[in-house]
């Protein structure tokens, strides 16, 4: 089962957090997950996947101008409708908006017609309501990505396993 995590990333970071989820979703079983910028969509690859995960750094407490773009543009064209879909985010500041961010990609992705994923309390602690959110050391010298890895990796194992039980 083929699945995809897109991103954008100013700094790298988005990127990092993007190939953690993948990592954790080729842990499932059966599970072929890949990164891509939306700059370098294999659009072959996603449109054959069962589920797809976007996400972006917060700019302004909402996803990229270019992320937006692209969801309102290139994403129309790749059939998504129907897939299981994800969304997470990295900031700057504790309280950079990451959370808004996500809810803004999980808004777009239901208008294209995308069935949006939550884990909820299915699986317990650490709960990841709508989706993870990592704080950079770029302004802050006590956080940093390292810090969110293990929780990035668990909701790509928790995504991939949804999917799996959805879509087989």
């Amino acid at each position: 089962m083929k699945l995809s995590v897109i991103y954008d990333s100013r700094t790298g970071n988005t990127e990092q957090a993007a190939e953690w989820i993948a990592e954790g979703m080729n842990q499932v079983h059966g599970a072929e997950a890949r990164t891509f910028a939306i700059q370098s969509v294999d659009e072959d690859f996603v449109r054959e996947s069962r589920g797809i995960v976007i996400g972006s750094p917060s700019y302004c407490a909402l996803m990229t101008p270019e992320l937006h773009a692209w969801m309102l543009g290139s994403a129309m064209k790749l059939n998504m409708a129907g897939k299981l879909g994800g969304g997470f985010a990295t900031e700057q500041y504790t309280h950079g908006g990451g959370d808004l961010v996500v809810q803004s990609i999980l808004v777009n992705e239901l208008v294209i017609g995308m069935l949006c994923y939550s884990g909820g309390g299915e699986y317990g602690e650490p709960y990841i309501h709508v989706g993870p959110v990592a704080v950079n050391s770029n302004k802050e010298a006590h956080n940093g990505m390292e810090h969110y890895k293990d929780l990035f990796m668990l909701y790509g194992r928790r995504f991939a396993g949804k999917a799996a039980e959805l879509f087989g």
